[in-house]
């Protein structure tokens, strides 16, 4: 099957030109706010084992008609935000419910207790369920229940005959996605925590999500073809196969991007993940709004940074696209 898309490189490069003029790192998020995450002062394989599990159910929370959404502790916490919210509330409760262990033998009626408030619920809990026993069993059972144990096996390298750190997750069904999110989303976590080490640099890809999707979609570093394009605009949903390599070449064209501007793929990808979130929304994005900032960053525009170079925004013909719609998937 052919598929129609492709790397729009003159616009990666124009692209880069405005993430390089634009936005600039204030600070890189190290995954340490206790609303979310473990401790800075944990032990290595509590926080390892809690990210590890957390990123293994890292993936679409909502349905339409069914927000995961919720209140907890006078606090309202939306889709990805709630899910490490109640991670990190039942982990400094009890770090050892993280053992895996105790996951190998996670019940429905304990995981429904876990991540779901009064008619909030996840909209697959059995799947969740089933990747995370997946994880934990093989994880006892090839690395005696160690996440480091794992990470000493990867000869300090993501990618490496097989054995690399991205490789070496692929056993579990939570990372087996040929696109590799979940499995570079954990790469970031545990490397900004220092746990994870990794020599070839050269190898780090983005994550690649729904709204990293999006963006590089508004922005035009893909090209799209009539066909694609036109199952994109209508929201026809598309084959697993083309879904793989739309993210795919998602992925690459982000690559082009962080070499132009030699930026770690993991700090763009903190940025694109807020923007497409608050400002790249879907099918409302705040493109001219003058007060948007995000955590970390600064931009000394008004508005969007990336107005004067977006496809979407100046060209109009795409000006209402949004990712692609594929929803019966665990791997993003």
């Amino acid at each position: 099957m052919k598929i129609d898309i492709g790397i729009n490189r003159n616009q990666c490069i124009r692209v880069a030109e405005a993430i390089n003029k634009y936005v600039k790192v204030v600070s890189i998020d190290k995954f340490t706010n206790e609303l979310y995450y473990p401790g800075e002062s944990d032990n290595y394989e509590s926080v390892a084992r809690y990210f590890f599990f957390m990123v293994s159910i890292d993936h679409r929370t909502s349905r339409p008609n069914n927000p995961y959404e919720a209140w907890v502790d006078g606090e309202f916490y939306h889709g990805a935000d709630l899910l490490y919210r109640l991670g990190s509330k039942v982990y400094h409760e009890n770090p050892e419910f993280f053992n895996p262990k105790h996951i190998s033998k996670l019940t429905l009626k304990e995981l429904r207790k876990w991540l779901c408030i009064g008619n909030t619920k996840l909209w697959d809990e059995k799947i969740r369920l089933m990747l995370l026993r997946d994880a934990a069993i093989k994880l006892i059972k090839l690395y005696n229940g160690s996440v480091l144990e794992l990470i000493s096996r990867c000869y300090k390298r993501l990618k490496y005959r097989g054995y690399g750190f991205i490789e070496q997750l692929k056993v579990f069904k939570a990372y087996e996605d040929p696109v590799e999110k979940k499995a570079y989303l954990l790469a970031k976590f545990l490397s900004r925590r220092g746990i994870l080490q990794y020599k070839d640099t050269y190898n780090v890809r983005l994550p690649i999500d729904n709204h990293l999707t999006r963006i590089a979609f508004r922005l035009g570093i893909v090209k799209l073809g009539r066909r694609i394009l036109n199952k994109v605009l209508k929201g026809v949903e598309v084959s697993s196969i083309e879904d793989t390599i739309i993210r795919f070449i998602v992925r690459e064209a982000y690559y082009n991007v962080t070499k132009r501007i030699k930026v770690n793929p993991f700090i763009l990808d903190d940025f694109l993940w807020m923007f497409g979130r608050k400002i790249c929304r879907r099918d409302k994005p705040l493109c001219d709004n003058p007060n948007i900032s995000i955590t970390g960053f600064l931009w000394n525009t008004k508005g969007c940074p990336f107005r004067e170079v977006c496809k979407a925004y100046n060209e109009g013909i795409q000006g209402n696209i949004n990712e692609h719609n594929y929803v019966n998937t665990w791997y993003y």
